[in-house]
């Protein structure tokens, strides 16, 4: 979804023609306090903010941008800027969203990959040792079979992903 911050009386075609660019519902929002307060109550992929207002009301903009969460701003001079213009930085915008989100997915990924296999090695590495012990019980020692394989198991698939 996209939220469009404007008091232009073209709000609503601007919306309409975010809309039929980009496929992703568009929401017009006249001030920033209703912007802010649609920021709120959902989540936006992006948000076109009226630089007018920014320049207008600066305390409501710092209040609003608070707001934003994952909405990635989109800053625009309604009074400058045509609706070819809004639609092509809004599509550009949109395409960095996602490029830093799937950026960061990966990042957490191969993080969360590191960690798993640091775990695995540390249970793989008390496996041997617990088995380097002497007279272990038969009935513990299988356990520790099981929990050795059971690791390099998961080792095993870690790798292949």
């Amino acid at each position: 979804m996209i939220l469009l911050i404007t008091p232009s009386a073209n709000g609503q075609q601007c919306a309409e023609s975010l809309y039929a660019a980009t496929g992703q519902d568009t929401h017009w929002a006249q001030t920033l306090q209703e912007g802010a307060t649609r920021l709120r109550e959902q989540t936006y992929s992006a948000a076109v903010i009226d630089q007018f207002l920014l320049e207008t009301e600066p305390q409501e903009s710092d209040q609003m941008i608070e707001h934003l969460g994952t909405a990635f701003p989109v800053y625009v001079n309604f009074g400058v800027t045509g609706m070819e213009r809004l639609v092509r930085e809004v599509r550009s915008a949109l395409h960095r969203r996602r490029r830093e989100e799937g950026a960061a997915r990966r990042a957490v990924a191969e993080q969360m990959h590191s960690e798993m296999r640091e775990t695995l090695t540390a249970m793989l590495l008390s496996c041997e040792l617990a088995m380097s012990v002497p007279n272990v019980p038969n009935p513990a020692a299988e356990k520790i079979r099981t929990i050795d394989n059971l690791a390099r198991e998961l080792r095993l698939r870690l790798e292949v992903n």
